[in-house]
Parts: structure tokens; sequence; C-alpha cells
């Protein structure tokens, strides 16, 4: 091709590459390394920055901060690190605590709150009493520039599909609720989550990368991303492109061979890593 026609395609072309959408930003669930943040939150932190995460989402534990917000945002600057968000129950968002538990995570810089489980998930009942409680919840939270989501275990994805309590969920919340897909349960429970992210389109802002190996096929590798069975290029095409996401959170929860915890999310963050650069 000739300099002329570069310069041609460059011109033509370059309003499409402007207007691609920016690829989510990576961070790892905090529940993954909990023992370890018990003994030294910082430096823990520290590590799991060097791995190459952009940010943490918290699940209860922050060493020295728990009554120091601005402190805790600052030690994450110094880190590189942003809030991909928090995992908390209703009670943390109840009538009582909803202002201190808003007005902490705000100035962290926390904008997803994420419900991490409710035993009414098991049910189709259950799960439309969840749904009215996160909806309300959105339409608080909507004025703080904050949004609400549901993470989901086993128990919501029992049932046909379309029928199942996580459609309930879904169903019954706004479009702005977050549905945090658990990949690892979805595929332990035997759906699919490409299929998921495709029929709520928009809704994965917020999506936990774990590796478990599906139920009743035991052996068949490791709980390790890229090392288990999962087609986790097709899953990260989903959630950047249907799911509408803004981070791709990697937990773990299993430590296979002895692996120490850190070590665990280190393995399965180079098999992200892997994905991610095809």
């Amino acid at each position: 091709m000739t300099l002329p026609r570069i310069l041609l395609a460059l011109f033509l072309f370059a309003p499409l590459a402007q207007a691609a959408e920016p690829a989510p930003r990576v961070g790892v669930q905090l529940w993954s390394v909990k023992d370890d943040l018990k003994q030294d939150f910082e430096g823990t932190l520290g590590k799991l920055a060097a791995m190459g995460f952009q940010g943490v989402e918290f699940a209860g534990e922050f060493g020295r901060y728990a009554n120091d917000p601005a402190g805790l945002r600052a030690f994450l600057g110094k880190q590189k690190l942003a809030c991909a968000g928090a995992h908390l129950d209703f009670a943390a968002l109840s009538d009582a605590r909803f202002a201190r538990t808003t007005a902490f995570y705000r100035e962290v810089g926390c904008r997803n709150l994420v419900i991490a489980w409710d035993k009414r998930g098991a049910s189709l009942d259950g799960a439309a009493a969840i749904a009215r409680e996160l909806a309300a919840l959105s339409a608080k939270l909507q004025p703080l520039g904050m949004r609400i989501g549901y993470h989901n275990h086993a128990q919501e994805m029992t049932g046909p599909d379309g029928r199942t309590p996580w459609d309930a969920i879904a169903a019954g919340t706004p479009q702005q609720s977050i549905l945090q897909q658990d990949i690892g349960w979805t595929v332990f429970a035997g759906k699919d989550p490409v299929a998921l992210m495709r029929r709520y389109p928009g809704r994965t802002i917020s999506s936990h990368f774990k590796a478990k190996l599906a139920e009743g096929k035991g052996g068949q590798g490791k709980p390790l991303i890229g090392q288990d069975q999962t087609d986790w290029p097709a899953v990260y095409a989903a959630a950047r492109g249907q799911g509408g996401a803004e981070w791709i959170v990697l937990e773990q929860e299993e430590y296979p061979d002895g692996m120490r915890p850190l070590e665990a999310v280190a393995a399965s963050m180079r098999g992200l890593q892997g994905v991610i650069r095809r």
C-alpha cells in the first residue's frame, strides 16, 4: 500500500478507533487473600498491585483503616489501586446504617456496592424479595453516584434457563443495578455464563472471574484460570461486549496443590492476562 493510501486509511478509520470502548480494568476480590490481609494488610495489597491488578474489591477487611476511609484512599492511591467495589450484606445498607456505610465507601472512592450473598436467593419468591430491596436501594444510591449489585452463587442458578432466581433478580431490578455474575459458580451450576451476559446486556458492569470445576466433574483441570475447562476468551469477549464490563474482578476460593493464597491468585492472574492479550 502506498503512503497516500495508508494515510487515507488512517483518516477513515480513526473515528472508529476513537469510538472503541476502553478495556475493563482488572481487580481482585480481597476475600481471596483474607488471611494474608489480617497478618499484613498493606504488604498484601502491595503484592497484589505488583501482580498487575488495577483495583481491589473489599470484603469487610480494611486493616488499620477501618475508621479512616481518607487514609485508605490515600494508601490505595500510592499503590496505584482503585476501588473496584465492595461486598456487603443488606444489613449494612439498612436505614440505621445507610448514611455511615455510604459515607465510608464514597470517601474511599467506591462506587459499586454488591450484596455478596442472601439465603433467599435459593428460591424464586426469595429472589423476588431480594429484587425489591435492590430496586429500592438503587433509587437511594443513584443520587450519591453509587450503584447496587448482586453476586450469585450456585443457588441463584437453579431451575430452567430463563426461570431461575437469577432471572427473577434481573427482571425485578433496574438497568443500572449490577448483575455481578460469578463465572465460577455459574459454571459449577451447569449454566452458560456467556448466554446470561447476552440475556441481560449492559448489566455485567462487574463480574467475578473465578475458576471452579463444574459440579460432578471433578478432576478435569484445576481451579485456576487457564487451567480449568472454562472458555475464558469467550467469557471475556462477552463481558467486554454485551456485558458492558467496567471491572473484571478475579476471585480465588480454592488453592490447589498446596498453593498459598497469593500464589494461587498470581497463577490465575497469569492465566487471565494470557486471555486478555489474545
